[in-house]
């Protein structure tokens, strides 16, 4: 385990050096206490185990992100495999889950997670490195058992909060659907927005590492409350951009012109760019999809910087809101929208 140095050396960082041996013994600890126990099972007998045929073990954990090894006597599963296996195909059984869908929801869960991970082992790799700061010296024995120490102490926490959370949407969640399908699917009618940064691509040769962390972590943090304060909720962020979606159509031109104004709000702040749709949109596992979606995404490409971008359905609806401008621009023709009809989005006093 080695901590690495800046990559502009304006920083000092404390490294501390692990043997390949040794790294390979704290892995295996890591491993054999998230999972509950050590790898025991091949996959046929973790598909007998857990009650379902080889061809639907195989698909779902491939499903959730994980690989199969291709040796058929290769031992790669644990008791907690045999029980997480054996808790989907009772989601199936007991209609929770129907059978069709079983493997997109397995998709579903295994991608969001495998980001979730992602940023956690970061952060623990980050804070087990700076607890074993002046440990090189130390017998192997005693790193390993420190490292354990540690994990019993940063997981239960980690995990805690993970849940609650978890619970907190799934409580928010319920109350934007009361009364809509409860199926893996459904239509709604929703306002979709976009909102990305200008020049992205040049900002990131022009940047650091760090410098460009900074700014993505100040671009999700603003975007994600401004969206958060107006009932709103983010679908997704890619890189530069970041998707939500929202009920109230004067929620959505608040949630938009808020974040031209107040996220990455500095003078040497790259600009952004918003735009919004409205219309019915197809939820499927957290995510949207339609045209609706297709012509928010449009309108944001066609949007110039620092400036908000609506469809027609959208400007239809704030017509007479107090408190806003609307301009409508000359239709455009983009790729996918014969005619895209457009109108910007201002405040009065900005008009």
């Amino acid at each position: 385990m080695t901590s690495e140095a800046p990559e502009n050396g304006d920083e000092t960082a404390t490294t501390t050096e692990i043997s390949p041996s040794l790294l390979r013994d704290v892995q295996a600890d890591l491993e054999e206490s998230l999972l509950g126990g050590p790898r025991r099972y091949t996959r046929a007998e973790i598909a007998d185990f857990a009650g379902v045929s080889l061809e639907r073990a195989d698909r779902l954990w491939v499903s959730m992100g994980f690989a199969v090894d291709t040796d058929p006597d290769g031992v790669m599963f644990t008791e907690g495999d045999a029980a997480a296996l054996r808790t989907i195909a009772s989601l199936v059984d007991q209609g929770i889950i129907s059978p069709e869908r079983e493997v997109a929801a397995a998709r579903a869960l295994g991608q969001s997670m495998s980001r979730l991970a992602e940023w956690q082992v970061s952060l623990i790799s980050t804070h087990i490195v700076d607890q074993l700061a002046g440990s090189a010296g130390s017998d192997e024995q005693a790193i390993r058992e420190q490292v354990r120490e540690l994990t019993a102490e940063i997981l239960p926490a980690v995990e805690s909060l993970q849940a609650y959370v978890w619970r907190r949407h799934i409580a928010s969640t319920t109350g934007r659907n009361v009364g809509n399908p409860g199926e893996e699917v459904a239509s709604r009618k929703l306002v979709v927005g976009f909102a990305d940064i200008v020049g992205y691509t040049s900002l990131t040769r022009q940047l650091g590492a760090r410098e460009l962390s900074d700014l993505l972590e100040r671009f999700e943090s603003a975007s994600t409350s401004v969206i958060g304060r107006h009932q709103g909720w983010v679908v997704k962020t890619v890189g530069d951009e970041v998707m939500f979606a929202v009920e109230s159509p004067a929620d959505a031109a608040e949630i938009a012109l808020q974040l031209r104004e107040q996220v990455l709000p500095d003078e040497t702040d790259p600009e952004l760019r918003v735009g919004l749709a409205m219309g019915p949109v197809l939820v499927r596992f957290g995510d949207l999809y339609g045209s609706v979606v297709n012509t928010a995404a449009r309108l944001t490409g066609s949007a110039r910087p620092g400036t908000v971008l609506i469809d027609e359905a959208l400007a239809h609806e704030l017509a007479d809101a107090p408190g806003y401008y609307l301009k409508q621009l000359r239709p455009r023709r983009v790729r996918g929208i014969r005619r895209l009809e457009q109108f910007v989005l201002r405040r009065d006093r900005d008009a």
